[in-house]
């Protein structure tokens, strides 16, 4: 299949390269630096299965490039962009990983108003757990184990034959695809954990592993106690003792993972914190829920993204 990754970072790399092995013709769309080292020594993937591949690799998705599938793997606050320029495309099976809440409303305002009739028929939501960190230019590690989560056929809706599609595109690539009758159950459980390590690791400077011992353990849980308590207001099936499994298992299989918000953090871009602890913020306010550790998390993200400093590409 002729596949582009919109967004060419970590994980848009990382799937792109596995897309490649199988034999699929990849355009991966990416910034400058990547793009050129990409160009001149192909992708390098790190990890317990170290690869080397050579996808095609550009700035900006030409007009007339064909597909037939896209990956857009842009952080939520490009996703906007991202939509514009897709929307100029014939619609295709779209994959959407992003992390926080709403993104499918999101994906299908931003394609319609660009042009697109039926995005409901096309956008497939995906909750993403494949850790991956962006080393270098050209270089992305694979951080340990992770899934793609998608809807099951009843679940799908529009979406299903495109859903269908992209389960078996990223099976093909060896990803591991799970399917569920509620995904929106997914992409809560993923915000939730989300909320209690992203800016725990991004404010600290460490790896994931580092919020399983005190006192780190009881700041994440403070936020995820927060997030779970949105999460039932808005009827979505989560218990605490879940939250907390969930919690232990991700910050256990992803240990030695530098969070995407750190990561940010540290090249001096932008951070999801909007996307994720400040939609939950949000969300938590209007229904008079108290969120004093969430709010403070916001607040710290945001001083420390104004005080900031470049660092790197």
């Amino acid at each position: 299949m002729r596949v582009v990754v919109l967004g060419a970072g970590a994980i848009g790399s990382l799937l792109g390269a596995r897309l490649v092995s199988a034999g699929h013709d990849v355009l991966l769309v990416g910034r400058a630096d990547h793009v050129a080292a990409i160009r001149a020594d192909g992708l390098r993937i790190l990890g317990r299965e170290p690869v080397v591949v050579h996808p095609r690799a550009a700035t900006r998705w030409e007009p007339g490039e064909p597909s037939d599938a896209c990956l857009v793997t842009t952080k939520t606050f490009d996703l906007p962009a991202a939509l514009a320029e897709l929307g100029t495309r014939p619609p295709v099976p779209t994959l959407l990983p992003q992390n926080g809440l709403g993104i499918d409303r999101l994906a299908r305002s931003g394609l319609r108003d660009a042009g697109w009739t039926e995005p409901d028929r096309w956008t497939v939501r995906a909750v993403n757990s494949i850790p991956a960190t962006l080393v270098a230019p050209g270089t992305v590690r694979a951080a340990g184990d992770g899934e793609i989560v998608l809807a099951d056929a009843a679940g799908a809706g529009p979406a299903a034959a495109g859903t269908d599609v992209l389960a078996d595109l990223l099976r093909s690539g060896g990803v591991r695809v799970r399917r569920v009758a509620d995904l929106e159950a997914e992409v809560w459980r993923k915000a939730v954990v989300n909320a209690a390590i992203n800016p725990v690791t991004a404010l600290h400077g460490v790896v994931n592993g580092s919020v399983r011992s005190d006192p780190l353990r009881s700041e994440s849980l403070a936020l995820l106690r927060e997030a779970v308590a949105i999460a039932r207001a808005e009827s979505a099936s989560l218990t605490e003792m879940q939250a907390e499994e969930d919690f232990d298992r991700v910050s256990r299989a992803t240990a030695e993972n530098r969070s995407s918000m750190l990561q940010d953090l540290e090249r001096g871009r932008p951070t999801e914190i909007e996307a994720i602890s400040g939609e939950l913020l949000r969300r938590g306010e209007a229904r008079g829920l108290s969120m004093p550790a969430t709010r403070a998390a916001v607040q710290a993200m945001r001083e420390r993204a104004r005080g900031r400093t470049p660092q790197g590409s």
